[in-house]
């Protein structure tokens, strides 16, 4: 065969077999069905609120380390358990990580996170029910990061190293990433963004699909809307009204690390009537709206992670 010929062919199988590795990752779909499970496993009784320290969230805990061991991402410290050293009783961080596939920039993480406490059980029985099963706050957002595990450990879509933590005690004062950002500070990481998902089990009902908390620290709003092509990401007065920014784990990571940390979510704070209540249950989330927000999600973080500089940066 003509040599000039032979490299032809070579090129063009090399051209399809990208176009099919591409296309691969932009057909993913994230799966409702998978979600609803998800969900519906975190917020049930059998976890009695997932109060820190208790044989409920130990049950949570068992289940995020087997998302993490059936998609083969690592634990980033000796086990998946980052044991608290601010808290009482013996509670537990779960993290793991997906190495970067770019030489370069694999040295660099990018932090994703969601708290997968909640708040446990009532004192009393009102209206038959004792269980505060937290749905939205926080088994929602815990089901995005597995959602997001799942994705890039059958894609390998990272350029950066992603850092997946599933926190703790957040209920108690955000302990488990003021526990985690102090121990990675003091360690030989380099954080480059820390995005947290917080209550994304309802729709917004404006005309932004979600808000980000601490919207004028960064640029990560604009960004991201960037990167979706539309403008799915906005500000909301109720996030400065209620301080979401310092409301959740991102913000351990702001301070400690000073990089841009922000929070997700879709949850109107305003009309939301079931924050902190016995009904915010499984029956009253939406996970269709949560399947189409994640599905939207992906290039999104996508993106995020494999800027081949500092896009994202913290404003003056």
């Amino acid at each position: 065969m003509n040599r000039r010929l032979l490299l032809l062919f070579i090129a063009l199988g090399y051209i399809n077999t990208s176009f099919a590795q591409k296309s691969k990752k932009e057909s993913y779909t994230v799966n409702e069905q998978q979600i609803a499970e998800t969900l519906r496993f975190l917020s049930s009784d059998d976890l009695q609120g997932r109060n820190s320290g208790s044989e409920g969230i130990e049950k949570a805990a068992l289940f995020l380390e087997d998302v993490f061991t059936k998609n083969s991402v690592k634990p980033y410290f000796i086990t998946y358990r980052d044991t608290l050293s601010n808290f009482d009783k013996p509670a537990y961080n779960i993290v793991g990580y997906l190495e970067g596939n770019d030489p370069k920039l694999k040295d660099e993480y990018v932090i994703i996170g969601a708290h997968y406490d909640h708040i446990g059980m009532a004192t009393a029985i009102q209206n038959g029910d004792t269980v505060y099963n937290g749905a939205d706050d926080n088994a929602s957002g815990t089901t995005a990061v597995t959602e997001l595990v799942k994705y890039f450990a059958k894609t390998k879509a990272n350029k950066r190293s992603i850092l997946f933590c599933f926190f703790s005690a957040e209920e108690k004062g955000l302990l488990g990433s003021y526990h985690l950002a102090g121990k990675l500070k003091q360690a030989n990481f380099i954080p480059y963004v820390m995005l947290n998902f917080e209550m994304i089990g309802v729709p917004l009902g404006m005309d932004i699909e979600a808000y980000v908390t601490g919207y004028s620290r960064s640029n990560i709003t604009e960004k991201m809307n960037e990167y979706a092509g539309a403008k799915l990401f906005g500000y909301t007065d109720f996030a400065v009204k209620y301080q979401l920014f310092k409301a959740s784990d991102n913000y351990p990571f702001y301070l400690e690390m000073n990089i841009p940390a922000h929070t997700v979510c879709t949850t109107n704070m305003n009309t939301f009537q079931y924050y902190h209540h016995l009904d915010d249950e499984f029956e009253n989330m939406d996970t269709a709206h949560m399947a189409s927000f994640m599905q939207k999600m992906l290039p999104v973080v996508t993106k995020m992670i494999n800027a081949k500089t500092h896009e994202i940066a913290l404003k003056k």
